[in-house]
Order: structure tokens, then sequence, then C-alpha cells
């Protein structure tokens, strides 16, 4: 392959791994109370429970 092809697959990955590191480093938890997560604790339950039997069916 000629070098620039190259040149283009190395600038290509360069900036998929570039977008990927901003992304993460720009990302922030999110606050929640602890009422909060009690609540998406107990729905993740429901909708494991719910998902669990229709799969019996």
């Amino acid at each position: 392959m000629p070098w620039y092809v190259w040149l283009m697959i190395a600038l290509v990955f360069g900036s998929v791994i570039g977008s990927l590191l901003l992304l993460r480093n720009s990302a922030k938890k999110l606050p929640l109370s602890e009422e909060q997560l009690q609540r998406i604790k107990r729905r993740n339950v429901e909708q494991d429970a719910k998902d669990a039997k229709e799969e019996r069916r």
C-alpha cells in the first residue's frame, strides 16, 4: 500500500481514540440522593422479574 494510505489509517485511528478519550474525560457522575438510588434499584429488580417472567412463556 502507498504511504498515504497508511497515513490515512493512522489519522482515522488517532481521531477515534482521541474522541473516546475526550468522551471519557468529560463524563461526569450524576449526583443522586439515597432515595433516588433506592428507587432505581427497586425498578431494576422489578424489571428483572418481569423479564424473567416473559422468558418463561
